[in-house]
């Protein structure tokens, strides 16, 4: 099983040079198996380039949403296997709170988009019978669900195949000032012995408490749940847009020197592929 980075940044996309070792565009990570069977974890702006790689492909798509942010959603209107004929594409929206499960999808409507959704020859499929199941099967995958503490609603996802363990879980709030939707110790249970978690940590304890409720975690929470889950690796996501690379080294180097003899701890950087056949090594 391999995992690849095609967008790591939260929020808005950040190109420029401040952000170039860890790039720039939204989340979008993509798994695929020696079997052939692959899959898309949200549609940010990183789903742009993934999409001049799965064009050359027939191969039916699965695509498996977090939620409805605009950063989850907004590079698939440049998704070039959209615009495939009889290209099969499967959509699973997360478990939000509102009815517009098709969201990504009706933002290519009205005045937002020149080219609107209908129009796609591609053959497109809502799977909204699947967003609130417990677990589920797409090909090559067992897939479980937990809810999110993020605004609005959400699901993260845990990927089993190939006898390996995947955690995303993103955008998520492990500590949030309400009741929480999933506690600590259900995440604990969630992603219980993970070979990869890829977690959101957009904050840093100073930017709390005037972010308390926003949906996101600091590194240093992420971190303590991934060492009390028993997981192998650790890929933080959803990256702050004001976030450098610089401060981002920072951050990672402060939990690689605490947590790094127990488990690998990296920020997530676009273009890494990690190869869990291989897992204390990530290749660039």
């Amino acid at each position: 099983m391999k995992v690849e980075f095609y967008g790591v940044r939260g929020s808005t996309p950040t190109p420029g040079r401040n952000t170039v070792l860890f790039g720039g565009n939204t989340s979008c990570v993509y798994i695929w198996l020696d079997s052939g069977h692959d899959v898309i974890l949200d549609a940010g702006t990183g789903i742009i380039a993934l999409g001049e790689r799965l064009v050359r492909k027939t191969s039916d798509i699965n695509i498996l949403l977090t939620h409805n942010h605009w950063d989850h959603i907004q590079g698939f209107p440049y998704f070039k296997p959209v615009f495939q004929a009889k290209r099969n594409i499967t959509i699973v929206p997360g478990a939000i709170e509102y009815a517009d499960k098709d969201a990504i999808l009706t933002q290519m409507s009205g005045s937002k988009h020149p080219v609107k959704y209908e129009h796609l020859p591609a053959d497109i499929r809502l799977e909204t019978n699947i967003e609130v199941m417990k677990t589920f099967k797409i090909p090559g995958f067992t897939v479980q669900t937990q809810k999110l503490n993020h605004p609005d609603g959400g699901s993260a996802y845990c990927l089993t195949a190939e006898g390996k363990k995947i955690a995303y879980v993103t955008d998520n709030e492990l500590n949030p000032p309400n009741k929480a939707t999933t506690t600590w110790q259900q995440w604990l249970d969630f992603i219980a012995d993970a070979d990869m978690l890829i977690h959101d940590a957009q904050y840093i304890d100073a930017d709390l408490p005037l972010k308390l409720g926003w949906g996101h975690s600091t590194f240093l929470e992420v971190a303590k749940l991934a060492n009390e889950a028993n997981v192998k690796n650790l890929y933080i996501i959803s990256h702050d847009p004001a976030r450098t690379d610089k401060e981002l080294l920072r951050e990672e180097a402060k939990l690689q020197a605490k947590y790094g003899d127990i488990f690998n701890v990296y920020c997530a950087r676009e273009g890494t592929v990690v190869d869990l056949a291989k897992p204390m090594k990530a290749i660039k």
